[in-house]
């Protein structure tokens, strides 16, 4: 029998996934509400998967992945979440995730990534493998915001949202001139001249809405 942790802040949604992996297979399943639970949870009982729901936007999410997998080095990690995998699934899969997962997908795909995970592949769901498969054929169709850390993503996002630099200077307690400084080689990486720029672009490519 498979033991599978589910880590999401909604009740709702952790007795979703828990009715969808019982009516897969037989599974014993855990569940955390958040960080701290997981990490209790992590530290007293050995897990074949951990079904992570992480916001990918922010840094802090990228470290706990990363910390997670120099911590349980074998344990199969599924991120799901609402983020586009166009944006966030190479930078998930390369802090260690076995697999990334929108939440906005069918209950078939959940299913599916979970039987391929715990069967020790990596997932990688039709989507994500089309643009696996572009960036393959030519470097030069990557869209420009693929240059970009994941900081740089984070805070090119704000800005094209029209949030102000001392604002998200607040936000990531980080200097004014940090901010800047982030905003200058977005720019210069995605070959931009302003913020009207970025938001357009951010529009084009439904990053933002």
């Amino acid at each position: 029998m498979s033991r599978v942790l589910i880590v999401d802040s909604h009740a709702v949604a952790r007795a979703g996934y828990r009715q969808l992996l019982e009516k897969e297979s037989a599974v014993d399943i855990g569940e955390a509400e958040g960080e701290s639970g997981m990490l209790e949870q992590l530290s007293t009982s050995a897990w074949d998967l951990l079904l992570l729901d992480l916001d990918m936007s922010d840094q802090k999410g990228l470290q706990m992945l990363t910390s997670i997998r120099s911590k349980h080095p074998q344990m199969p990690i599924l991120v799901l979440s609402k983020l586009p995998e166009s944006v966030y699934a190479r930078d998930a899969i390369r802090a260690g995730a076995s697999g990334y997962l929108s939440k906005a997908g069918t209950a078939e795909e959940v299913q599916k990534a979970v039987r391929t995970t715990l069967a020790g592949h990596r997932y990688v769901s039709s989507k994500f493998a089309e643009i696996l498969a572009e960036d393959l054929g030519s470097a030069t169709h990557e869209p420009a915001h693929t240059r970009l850390s994941a900081r740089e993503f984070q805070i090119f996002c704000k800005l094209a949202q029209g949030i102000r630099v001392s604002k998200i200077a607040r936000e990531l307690r980080l200097s004014v001139k940090t901010i800047s400084t982030y905003r200058t080689r977005a720019l210069g990486k995605m070959t931009l001249q302003s913020n009207a720029e970025l938001t357009a672009y951010a529009l084009r490519n439904k990053l933002i809405e």
